[in-house]
């Protein structure tokens, strides 16, 4: 089978979308190698380091306009590509397929991450929201298949854009291998001295935006005296400078803010936490659950949404806009070490469940099935 990926957050974003092509990409190629993988790309972030599975070509613009004019190129001509290439199916790993692919011969699959576009349009500007809601809903117009990676974001695909459910998947995300490898003694100390942590902390991770709600996990650690440092992993953003707002109004210490982190020091800095605490308003998958669950560390996050599909029995849940019960949660998680126990052997336990072979399997399950539908 001659599969074509849209590889450019593989090969360009370090975080998020990018795991999840990197990983999508390099599972199936190291369990499927009979078929060969075509990645599309408009550019190379060689700053990456992403190693090019067994099996798989690069494909980039042929044209100087291709190449100064990669959007356009990954948007609208790349359609014209793939007829070129006698692909049997193209997987728009990341929302996106192009223009005019939808009456080519060959299957199309589609990966929707979340509908935050449509849930909360407010949570971004105008033109940003037009821009997503108008992708996402010209790919699951064009696509043969549509992979959810949560049945939360199945239903709201159905909601918001009337989609026959019978063409939507879920297939869940996987995390990268070193999540769920120990940490030795030297690695932790490493770490621990690479980054002049605590010897105790809280750890945050994700991207510090208003949908991450870490005002809410400063405004717990206030209003319930929480004298444990917190450690905030992730890209700043202009709203970082409200956070430091926060901080100095309730006067919470210690909070240590760390960018840039390799997957394999963030690896070690999760078994290194006492807690993860994550009460965002809104996630697709929200891969930092798993990560934290793969680690062996206590899981505290949000009700609704999918949050109960990755964090499993073993977290606990709370309303995250309530800042008591997030006040109570942590204190539970520091101070009962039974549950703390229970809450670390069940999530390692749950974490099997989107263990990479299954997911891969998932994924090629879904391909045969495209490739075998009559439409």
């Amino acid at each position: 089978m001659r599969i074509g990926f849209d590889a450019k957050r593989a090969f360009n974003n370090t975080s998020g979308l990018g795991n999840y092509s990197r990983n999508t990409i390099k599972l199936l190629a190291d369990r499927y190698p009979e078929n060969q993988y075509l990645l599309y790309t408009p550019g190379i972030n060689g700053n990456l380091d992403f190693i090019l599975p067994k099996g798989s070509s690069i494909k980039t613009p042929g044209s100087a306009i291709g190449k100064y004019l990669g959007p356009l190129w990954r948007s609208v001509a790349l359609s014209g590509r793939l007829r070129r290439d006698n692909i049997d199916l193209y997987h728009g790993l990341s929302h996106d397929l192009p223009v005019g692919i939808k009456n080519l011969k060959f299957k199309k699959v589609v990966t929707i991450h979340d509908m935050i576009a449509y849930r909360h349009p407010e949570m971004f500007s105008p033109v940003n929201r037009f821009i997503y809601q108008h992708k996402i809903a010209h790919s699951c117009r064009a696509a043969d298949m549509i992979i959810a990676i949560s049945r939360s974001t199945k239903q709201d695909i159905m909601e918001f854009l009337d989609v026959d459910p019978s063409i939507i998947r879920v297939v869940y995300q996987t995390c990268d291998p070193l999540f769920f490898k120990t940490a030795g003694t030297s690695a932790r100390h490493r770490v621990r001295e690479k980054f002049s942590l605590p010897r105790n902390f809280l750890l945050s991770v994700g991207t510090i935006e208003p949908r991450k709600n870490l005002v809410s996990v400063i405004k717990a650690m206030h209003l319930g005296k929480i004298d444990m440092p917190l450690v905030v992993v992730g890209k700043k953003t202009s709203f970082t400078k409200t956070i430091y707002e926060n901080i100095a109004s309730f006067g919470v210490r210690h909070v240590h803010f760390l960018e840039n982190i390799s997957t394999e020091d963030l690896a070690v800095i999760y078994r290194l936490a006492a807690a993860f605490v994550y009460p965002s308003l809104y996630e697709g998958f929200g891969i930092p659950i798993l990560e934290a669950l793969c680690s062996g560390t206590p899981v505290i996050t949000s009700t609704g949404s999918c949050f109960g599909e990755t964090g499993g029995p073993g977290s606990l849940y709370v309303s995250p806009l309530e800042i008591e019960e997030i006040a109570a949660a942590i204190k539970m998680v520091l101070t009962d070490h039974e549950l703390r126990q229970k809450m670390v052997d069940s999530g390692l336990d749950f974490a099997q469940n989107f263990r990479h072979g299954l997911i891969a399997e998932k994924m090629m399950d879904v391909y045969n099935m495209t490739l075998n539908s009559k439409t």
